[in-house]
């Protein structure tokens, strides 16, 4: 086992998950922060048309990034159950199957963000003046999908195997490429929009690269030949059967968010910065529950792996425990300094007035219920029930969210503040449906039956 790795199957459940769940957490952070930074700096140099131009394109980049993201979180299942129950060969079989799948499904999502963009864009109602250059951002980032779909593998891989140090290791790379062709080139340059799409390339394909060397470095790959990369049939559907409803799942929320992001353009190009700073800055307060629940599925996986039933049990628990505290924290600070965060974006008095408003209802009691709800379904998805954290996904994310935000804007005629609303009360009975699971789930009989 190498110096980076945790054996996730002995120890304290509480000391090892903390330990495994910090460096993801602070890849989130800093994979956020370089997102962030496009739009501080665009906000800066471009202005509102440009943030967005931005906020809109970013959502249907989360939808490309979900996908990669679904499919490899496979691997980490695949992966931690072999390392669980000690089989290599199926180790091996997971790695080699995972970047051919990986590669073969960026083809037709490349082609899709080309194709579709500008389609997309008009049925969320992007302001006229935003949309050229919601556009041509999104155009140069489809074109770096590859390097998203490589570099969620080699993560994925990784955690599967006790590693979540390497991948912050990646991610700083990447954030700092980022933010230092970002001032180049919108700030310098003055490339706009277009300037701050060719850095995120840039800094995704520095991540890949990093990613890769590393591997080759540490002798990943020995032994492998270009047959152990052809897609096994077997390894393929295990991947897959995890991986596409998780994909699912994520394009779900995102598909949702893009039309709730539709609700809130109706209200003009100050709602749109606005409410695109206030997803950020959700964004950055769901990063400690994201760690905690990639960490809950990669030591699910394991100890169900190796047959540990208490074990995995205390791991749903803990990370439940974990979740909460630390999206609580990051509650309050948002609550504490509102103000002062939307206008680090834009020091227009309308969109902080927006944002402030945004922050208050979204990131309040509902950054509770989120964290219990991802919490409980990352769990779900290690102890093979992929499919309820997808029927969680439909229920949150279609159902609840968009009746509730076309209800509370619309029929009540609360406007902006309805569709906050909206978003915020639609995670409370998913959350309840996943503590179920965790307590009364299939898993705890079938592993019994194994």
């Amino acid at each position: 086992m190498k110096e980076s790795e945790q054996n996730l199957t002995v120890g304290k459940v509480s000391e090892q998950l903390f330990k495994f769940t910090v460096p993801l957490f602070f890849a989130n952070l800093l994979q956020a922060c370089y997102n962030i930074a496009d739009m501080v700096v665009v906000g800066r140099y471009v202005g509102s048309s440009g943030l967005a131009a931005v906020s809109n394109a970013s959502m249907l980049c989360f939808i490309i990034t979900s996908i990669g993201i679904g499919i490899t979180i496979g691997g980490t299942v695949l992966a931690a159950r072999a390392r669980g129950g000690g089989d290599r060969t199926a180790e091996r079989a997971t790695v080699g199957t995972l970047f051919a799948v990986t590669a073969l499904a960026a083809l037709p999502v490349t082609a899709g963000g080309w194709w579709f963009s500008r389609s997309v864009f008009l049925l969320m109602k992007v302001p006229e003046e935003a949309l050229e250059q919601a556009c041509g951002y999104m155009n140069i980032l489809s074109g770096g999908t590859l390097c998203v779909f490589g570099y969620n593998a080699v993560c994925a891989l990784l955690r599967g195997l006790g590693d979540s140090r390497r991948p912050l290791l990646f991610v700083a790379i990447a954030a700092a490429v980022n933010i230092i062709l970002d001032l180049l080139l919108v700030g310098v340059w003055k490339l706009g929009v277009t300037g701050a799409a060719w850095a995120t390339v840039t800094a995704q394909a520095a991540a890949l690269l990093a990613g890769l060397f590393y591997l080759k470095r540490r002798k990943f790959f020995r032994g492998f030949g270009r047959r152990d990369f052809l897609p096994r049939l077997g390894t393929t559907v295990g991947i897959l059967k995890t991986g596409i409803p998780s994909a699912l799942q994520m394009v779900v929320v995102n598909l949702a968010f893009l039309l709730v992001t539709g609700m809130f353009n109706r209200y003009g190009v100050t709602a749109a910065a606005a409410a695109g700073i206030g997803l950020k800055i959700s964004t950055l307060a769901g990063m400690p529950c994201w760690a905690v629940g990639q960490a809950v599925t990669a030591m699910a996986a394991l100890n169900l792996g190796a047959g540990e039933v208490g074990r995995t049990a205390e791991t749903a628990r803990t990370g439940i425990r974990f979740g909460l505290i630390s999206t609580g924290i990051a509650v309050i600070l948002i609550q504490l300094f509102a103000r002062q965060i939307i206008g680090c974006f834009d020091s227009d008095p309308e969109v902080v007035r927006s944002g402030v408003l945004y922050l208050r209802i979204f990131s309040s009691f509902s950054g509770l219920a989120y964290a219990v709800m991802y919490v409980c379904d990352a769990f779900a998805t290690g102890t093979g029930a992929p499919t309820l954290a997808l029927f969680n996904a439909l229920l949150e994310a279609v159902i609840l969210r968009l009746l509730l935000c076309w209800f509370f804007s619309t029929c009540l005629e609360w406007g902006f503040a309805g569709v906050c609303w909206g978003m915020a009360l639609s995670t409370l009975p998913p959350a309840m449906i996943g503590l179920s699971y965790c307590r009364w789930g299939r898993w705890r009989k079938e592993q019994r039956e194994r």
